[in-house]
């Protein structure tokens, strides 16, 4: 079952049959990923998780409405957003913010066969590599490679252009790449 699939069952369950284990899976399925973006938008681990559970919150009240959301991953994603951003305006701080502000770490990287032969020096530069990218690329890079947005999603969650996630994701592989590059010669010596 792919997990586009997966997504699409528990969403049913959720909204039809108001099964509370399958809103514990989705809730377990995105937690860790909604309270990072949320950080990366409030600077505050606490405030990300009220925001994130308010999201939850408002997922298991308005369940009904879920079967009509079309893409229920975005949906989390922009969800989020705008909590985080009623959240900055209840507070008083600071209601617009700047992309170059957010900060953003890679959490991780997806395992299977290939991912697995890379080796932990590999892996140190990988992750100082992406460390190093500014903070809206990374930002990117991130939602795209780790959280799976597809480049529309990210462009519409983060009212950018397309051609700007494009590029940006260029940049991003561009400079990671040079960084992992081996010098052949001194490898084979």
């Amino acid at each position: 079952m792919t997990a586009a699939s997966l997504l699409n069952k528990i969403v049913y369950q959720v909204s039809v049959h108001n099964d509370s284990m399958a809103y514990k899976e989705l809730f377990l399925l995105y937690y860790n990923r909604l309270i990072q973006f949320a950080t990366s938008l409030t600077h505050s681990r606490q405030s990300a998780e009220e925001v994130v559970s308010d999201v939850f919150l408002k997922i298991w009240t308005n369940r009904a409405g879920l079967i009509k959301i079309e893409n229920i991953h975005l949906y989390l994603y922009v969800t989020t957003k705008n909590h985080s951003i009623n959240y900055l305006v209840r507070e008083k701080k600071q209601i617009s913010f700047s992309l170059d502000d957010v900060s953003v770490e890679l959490k991780s990287i997806y395992y299977d066969p290939e991912q697995l032969m890379i080796t932990a020096e590999m892996f140190k530069r990988i992750r100082s590599a992406v460390q190093a990218l500014p903070p809206r690329c990374r930002l990117i890079f991130k939602l795209v490679k780790e959280d799976g947005l597809k480049y529309k999603e990210v462009a519409e969650l983060l009212h950018l252009s397309l051609k700007t996630v494009e590029s940006q994701m260029t940049i991003a592989l561009r400079r990671i790449g040079k960084s992992i590059q081996f010098n052949l010669e001194s490898s084979l010596s």
